[in-house]
């Protein structure tokens, strides 16, 4: 195994779990203590007089050096009374060793009655009536933000743990990544961020705070976990009121949140909500995702009177993959704020429970037909539902107004030219948490490594010299490019994939490479290019050599593309152009069970064509190709399985409605049609770019195919006009549940000539292995048994439970199991109902997905079983 790959597998597991004292030889140091003596880390050490200070580090250590002068210090930790101290210093550093005790909660006595509820209730209705107000109150603010990301390779396979050993990858020490940045936000979700420097061990990876502080408790999910402060909160958890205490003149309630099921993407733990102004003081929570362990602490502290900002976040992964286990933990570290906040929500609102309080007749209730700008003005008390309707108006307004209403998000992201190039000296001078003496090890090791790495390093191994990738005749099977300059390269397809058996050609080889040829306009951006692709196969049974060539032609500038080409030869292809089983799949079945599934025509041709991506959100093309179609029959009945009883089926597909006459041999001139469309597309911006959002709108397709008669062709010309309609979409529900669906319906409004390669084929499936996708295909369909040349519909729906059957265990939760079922419907005109219903176990080992299920035809059952495939977060494809 290489160096890099296996660097890069350590890094993939790392992130599955997502100060001047240079200058000042004085200041206060020491150690925050429990009262039984265990070190406190990342306890707040505060200094009042300068309203800046520092977190402690893992090991509960501090440092902050300071001018001479007279001090507040307050030092705070989450579930611990703050201490104060007032110290003097002079020419030299005070040391200081603060022992915390634990908080005392006044209990509220609640009179124990029918009906009565925990005051948490009334508590949490309220902050999460202001939930959306304390997430828009800031219309714009800029902080400066460290961050220090620490991680530890705790185990890995036993026949690995040599190889880490001798790449420097030890367990069971620090690595450790830092930055500094300034990041602005600015409503309703832009953030700008410039990192000022980085430091890291091991890789020489990024670390941006962004991700981790940009998220806010105030939304309805923070990285797809429900919110305590969600609006559907209380259908997720439950609420216990655990006491109250007072902290610098404010009243502060202590909430035990509790899952009402426990599991995947839902918080468990404490949230701490500020009376009154109904705020977040602090917050420890923890979730699973995926199943790895997830915590998160945050601290918040008034920047500005009634505005409380998070200025310590800590961040906790852990977990195993693959035999690989460990933890990482990211503190942020906020200072410098300056905030701007929006003039509409100055005013504050006294937020009345209409399930507690007593209403008053003359209080405010909100009207839809006004402005809630001046209802917002106006509103001194208010019920909290009228109060939540009133500030989603606001909301709703100000979106209107904006002309980027389709940008839901834009993020800047900048490296100073001298982010990586800083000394010792510069991060002693700026870091805010003091190193354990783990890390300052794990900094020794890797800068060490890293001299040995530049030692090894000739002055020939310049990037550009590293370009130019030399020939391995290897790249002939597994692929490669190879670049000359001048924007010109050449290189091989993935050629092992091309290697299979059917009973068609028996044993085949294929091969394809291309040549490529690109210019860019550095004034206008638009890039040129243009491609040449042959490809050739070669059946060892049929004695057949099968050839074609591509040639296209593309002008892009941004997302934009135009493309035409010209393609011809003499191919082979499956009947179904969706190539619904792969080469290699057929391959297994027919050598290992005698199954020929895959069944093949060839043809002649020769192909014009054009696509066009005008916009994100429609993309259309077209294309005229004439086709010499013949049929052709098995020539291998080699096998590995000998059992008379079983036998290779011929390649005619077997179908309801097909005659004798749509398997002849026949030419056509087919000229074919293709819109997709995306109503409602939104977009994020990254540095100054757009980047839509696919799955937040549907998918609506368009598709018309034409088999042009009379064109000067043979008398048995196809003759056929295909029109189709679909529409592609998900919707999500609650904490994880997710409805996808795919439908499409058609029809041949002519069906004169229509031979069976241009039957509307569906995507069927008789093997173990399951497609990639949801919805892209049917489960248990024989893959041409319902082809039809008439009317159809066919819907494939798919839907994610969080909790269904087998996850009731919250084991099996924890461990980032889905349930999931799916229910398959197709009817064509000539072919009786069909229909499939299953069940699946989704993200097994994180990888792996087992469906089970059955199909029928009308109310008979026609067969069933089980399915194998790949896990439906993982977005890929393995359609050939």
């Amino acid at each position: 195994m290489s160096k890099n790959l296996l660097r890069v597998i350590v890094l993939v597991f790392f992130h599955l779990f997502m100060s001047v004292g240079l200058i000042y030889a004085q200041g206060i140091r020491g150690k925050v203590l429990s009262r039984d003596g265990d070190p406190l880390a990342y306890a707040s050490v505060f200094i009042r007089n300068i309203n800046d200070g520092v977190p402690t580090n893992q090991d509960g250590d501090f440092e902050y050096p300071l001018v001479s002068g007279y001090y507040d210090i307050i030092v705070q930790h989450l579930g611990y009374k703050s201490v104060q101290k007032t110290v003097q210093i002079n020419s030299a550093w005070v040391e200081l060793k603060i022992e915390l005790e634990p908080q005392t909660y006044a209990l509220e006595e609640v009179e124990i009655k029918g009906g009565a509820e925990d005051p948490a209730l009334t508590v949490m209705r309220k902050a999460i009536s202001k939930s959306k107000f304390h997430r828009l109150q800031v219309e714009e603010y800029s902080m400066k933000v460290y961050i220090k990301g620490t991680g530890e390779l705790t185990d890995a396979p036993f026949f690995l743990k040599k190889k880490l050993k001798e790449e420097g990858i030890a367990l069971n020490e620090a690595y450790t990544s830092e930055s500094v940045s300034e990041i602005t936000f600015k409503q309703p979700n832009e953030i700008n961020e410039c990192v000022i420097s980085i430091r890291t061990n091991g890789e020489n990876n990024q670390t941006s705070p962004a991700p981790y502080i940009g998220a806010s408790f105030y939304a309805d999910k923070v990285n797809e976990v429900i919110s305590p402060l969600s609006r559907s909160a209380f259908a997720y958890y439950r609420f216990k009121h655990e006491g109250t205490f007072f902290e610098n003149g404010v009243l502060i309630n202590k909430i035990r949140v509790t899952p009402r099921s426990r599991g995947e993407q839902v918080f468990e733990g404490h949230i701490y909500i500020i009376e009154d102004l109904w705020a977040i003081h602090s917050l420890k929570l923890k979730t699973s995702i995926m199943g790895f362990d997830v915590g998160v602490t945050q601290q918040y502290a008034p920047v500005e009177e009634n505005v409380w900002m998070p200025l310590t976040h800590i961040y906790t992964f852990g977990g195993k993959f693959f035999g690989f286990e460990g933890n990482y933990k990211y503190l942020a570290s906020t200072r410098d704020y300056q905030i701007k906040l929006n003039p509409d929500l100055v005013v504050e609102t006294e937020i009345l429970d209409e399930k507690v309080d007593d209403i008053p007749e003359q209080i405010t209730d909100f009207d839809h037909k006004e402005s809630a700008v001046k209802q917002i003005a106006d509103a001194e008390q208010m019920s909290r539902k009228d109060f939540r309707k009133m500030i989603n108006e606001y909301e709703k307004e100000s979106l209107k107004e904006r002309k980027d209403a389709e940008v839901v998000a834009i993020r800047n992201y900048s490296v100073d030219s001298l982010a990586k190039e800083r000394n010792q000296s510069y991060w002693d001078s700026i870091r805010p948490v003091k190193l354990t003496e783990k890390e300052i090890l794990g900094y020794e090791r890797d800068d060490s490594l890293a001299v040995v790495e530049a030692a090894k390093k000739s002055d020939v191994d310049s990037i550009a010299n590293k370009a130019k990738r030399k020939f391995n005749p290897l790249d002939i099977i597994g692929g490669g490019r190879y670049h000359f300059g001048n924007g010109r390269s050449a290189g091989f397809s993935t050629n092992w994939t091309k290697i299979s058996f059917n009973t068609v050609e028996g044993f085949k080889l294929g091969f394809s490479g291309f040549y490529r040829k690109v210019s860019k306009d550095s004034i206008s951006g638009q890039e040129n290019s243009w491609r040449i692709k042959p490809e050739i196969r070669y059946g060892f049974s049929s004695n057949k050599l099968y050839g074609m060539v591509d040639f296209s032609k593309s002008w892009s500038r941004d997302r934009t593309k135009l493309t035409y080409g010209i393609s011809g030869g003499n191919y082979i292809y499956q009947y179904n152009a969706s190539n619904p089983i792969s080469e290699q799949v057929n391959a297994l079945y027919s050598l290992f069970f005698r199954q020929n599934y895959m069944k093949l025509f060839d043809q002649k041709f020769v192909k014009v064509y054009l696509s066009h991506i005008p916009h994100d959100a429609f993309t259309y093309s077209l294309s005229l190709s004439y086709e010499d179609r013949g049929v052709l029959q098995n020539q291998s009945n080699y096998s590995f399985y000998n059992k008379p009883e079983r036998r290779y089926t011929s390649n005619i597909p077997n179908n309801e409605e097909a005659l004798a006459s749509s398997f002849e041999s026949n030419e056509a001139l087919i000229a074919d049609v293709r819109v997709n469309w995306r109503p409602g597309l939104k977009y994020y911006v990254r540095n100054g770019k757009k980047y839509p959002l696919y799955g937040g709108a549907p998918l609506i397709s368009f598709l018309y195919r034409k088999g042009i008669p009379n064109a000067g062709l043979m008398e048995n010309a196809a003759d056929f006009d295909q029109l189709e309609l679909g529409i592609k979409h998900d919707f999500q529900f609650g904490v994880s549940g997710k409805l996808d669906f795919n439908i499409k319906a058609g029809a041949f409004l002519n069906d004169g000539q229509v031979y069976f390669m241009d039957f509307k084929h569906f995507g069927g499936n008789r093997t173990i292995f399951s497609n990639m996708g949801t919805v892209n295909n049917y489960r248990f369909l024989d893959y041409y048994q319902y082809s039809t040349r008439g009317n159809y519909i066919s819907g494939i729906v798919h839907y994610q439970f969080r909790k269904f059957l087998f996850t009731q265990l919250p084991m099996l939760r924890f461990s980032g199991i889905r349930e999931n079922v799916f229910f398959n419907y197709l009817k064509t005109e000539y072919s009786p109902h069909y229909w499939e219903v299953g069940y699946s176990l989704d993200n097994l080992f994180r990888v792996f997905r087992v469906e089970m299920g059955a199909g029928f035809e009308g109310g008979d059952y026609l067969r069933g079983g089980v399915r194998l495939g790949i896990a439906t977060f993982i977005n890929i494809s393995m359609d050939d």
